[in-house]
């Protein structure tokens, strides 16, 4: 554009030069008056320059100008909504990085919606699983203590087992509250973590020693391979323990009976490895992308009928803690073989 009005500004300096000496020479022969003749000159010389400048740069610039109604109607178009529309990258100059900084806009205004859309959804997926989670036990308590109420049992054998049912079904409504409470605070900075020096190896020997009555009334043995070495690292032991249940538990439920759950600790040079393995019916690749999503359930006909069904939280709040120990929690699965293993840096990052 600078370029434009400084050629603009020559040429129509020079031409306008040019004819207005010719038409001051005709005037000066052909008029009696060389004063009147002067001052014509020069307003024709100040309209004949000025027309011709306007002329050049109007010429000169009309692509600009052309470019800058196209820039400007495609942020009509992002402004009213379509945030896909992207404005053409025609130039190199200033005007181009303009347009380039459009198309940046539109992009990332675009990716903000649809993140938010997608905050919106989960918050209504959210919503949705807790209310169905919620409702079936609920309902079966209030059930029960209708009937309970209304003296409908036969005997006092049927009394203890309505008595017994709503017991086990309020205490699945607690751990189902327990599990969405302790959820939605990791999801937030509410979570506090009490961060230090913990011997993984000493801990995990604790969880499988609390573990190995409940498995052996499920017909599942529980092995283990540790390291003979402790291995002191940092972490929440409240919070690491949670996860170790959460896995621990998911394989007893999902583990064919009889069966065998195995426990392997394992170190590397920058981190550990704890692995949970089992056997069980085999899943989809699709599921398996699914499994650490919150309220998914793989399949309620694999869950062992001694164990009470799960919120489909127990996975997400495990990723969830290790994460937040800049660890990492993954699945390897092939034909029904699981092994959920976890990594832990072995310190702190600086």
């Amino acid at each position: 554009m600078f370029w434009s009005f400084i050629l603009s500004l020559i040429i129509a300096m020079n031409v306008s030069s040019i004819l207005n000496e010719s038409l001051l020479s005709r005037l000066l022969a052909a008029s009696h008056f060389p004063y009147l003749s002067v001052l014509l000159y020069g307003v024709l010389s100040i309209v004949s320059f000025i027309v011709l400048f306007f002329l050049c740069f109007s010429l000169m610039t009309r692509h600009i100008v052309k470019y800058l109604l196209s820039l400007a109607e495609g942020l009509d178009f992002i402004a009213g909504g379509n945030l896909r529309h992207r404005v053409p990258l025609l130039r190199k100059d200033e005007l181009g990085r303009v347009a380039e900084n459009i198309n940046a806009m539109a992009e990332k205004l675009e990716r903000q919606i649809a993140k938010e859309r997608q905050i919106e959804k989960s918050k209504m997926d959210l919503i949705t699983g807790v209310s169905h989670d919620l409702r079936t036990p609920l309902t079966n308590i209030i059930g029960y203590l209708e009937l309970l109420k209304n003296r409908v049992y036969r005997n006092e054998q049927e009394q203890e087992r309505f008595v017994d049912i709503t017991y086990n079904k309020t205490m699945q409504l607690k751990n189902l509250i327990d599990d969405l409470f302790e959820y939605t605070r990791l999801s937030t900075s509410d979570a506090k973590f009490v961060v230090g020096q913990f011997d993984i190896r000493e801990l995990l020997t604790q969880i499988v020693a609390e573990f190995q009555p409940f498995a052996k009334e499920l017909g599942v043995t529980v092995e283990t391979h540790l390291a003979f070495k402790s291995m002191p690292i940092p972490m929440d032991p409240g919070k690491i323990r949670r996860a170790i249940d959460n896995l621990l538990m998911n394989a007893l439920k999902f583990s064919v009976k009889p069966g065998v759950v195995r426990i392997s600790l394992e170190a590397r040079s920058s981190f550990v490895a704890i692995k949970v393995e089992n056997e069980g019916t085999s899943i989809s690749k699709e599921q398996e992308e699914l499994l650490f999503e919150r309220f998914y359930k793989a399949d309620h006909s694999r869950t062992g009928h001694a164990i009470q069904a799960g919120s489909g939280l127990g996975l997400s709040i495990a990723k969830n803690i290790v994460e937040r120990h800049n660890g990492a929690l993954r699945l390897v699965h092939s034909s029904g073989h699981y092994a959920f293993v976890i990594e832990l840096p072995v310190s702190s990052p600086a």
